[in-house]
Order: C-alpha cells, then sequence, then structure tokens
C-alpha cells in the first residue's frame, strides 16, 4: 500500500508531539530552540546520508510502502521527515529522562533532610 510509511512517520510524529505539549518538555518550553536543533540534526543527518548514497552504502530498498517521490536518487520523500521525527523523539527522551532524573534527585533530597531532623 503507497503512502504507509509515511502515515506510520506522521502518525508516530503526531503521538510524539502530543506527548511533548501535553507534558511540556521541549517544543512548548523553547520553540525556536527546539525547531533549530530538529533542523540542525536533520541536515546533518541528510548529509550523512548523501555521503553514504554517493560511496554506495546506502541504496533504496523496493518496498511498495513508499510514495515512490524520490528527493535524489536513493532518497525518498520519507527520509528527511523519518531523520527530522528522529531528531525530534530524540529532543523528546532527553527532555523527559532528564525531568525523570530531576524529580528521583529531590526525592531522594528530601527524603533526607526529613530523615535528620525531628524534635529532641
Amino acid at each position: 500500500m503507497p503512502g504507509l510509511y509515511l502515515l506510520a512517520i506522521l502518525i508516530s510524529f503526531a503521538g510524539v508531539a502530543l506527548l511533548d505539549v501535553r507534558l511540556r518538555l521541549v517544543a512548548p518550553a523553547a520553540p525556536g530552540r527546539t525547531a533549530a536543533a530538529v533542523g540542525i540534526g536533520t541536515a546533518f543527518f541528510l548529509a550523512w546520508d548523501a555521503a553514504g548514497i554517493a560511496s554506495g552504502v546506502f541504496v533504496k530498498g523496493d518496498s511498495p510502502l513508499y510514495v515512490g517521490v524520490d528527493l535524489a536518487p536513493h532518497l525518498p520523500l520519507e527520509e528527511p521527515l523519518f531523520l527530522a521525527f528522529l531528531c525530534y523523539l530524540a529532543l523528546v527522551v532527553w527532555a523527559g529522562s532528564r525531568r525523570i532524573g530531576d524529580r528521583a534527585r529531590k526525592g531522594r533530597s528530601d527524603a533526607r533532610g526529613s530523615a535528620g531532623g525531628g524534635a529532641a
């Protein structure tokens, strides 16, 4: 079914964006920095792909799931969208992990503070 891979990327992107907005992780907190990080990361990985394609390491496989639009030889339309999704997902996971770590550290420091103090 043509376009199924693109649809999966877009649905996944939307799911991560919903989590990001709901938990206020990266884009709501700093939309400009988020867009810059995703854009720079996507550009880096596209350059990486171009080097891999030029050296013959990366080739586009035949799949009925692709839309069928190539931006360049061996570079399907879905690739830059996947790379943007990958960069955005990495930011959201990093911010979520950082938040969990901060809460764990705060919980440990609160527990130490209340365990040491008491009425004599």
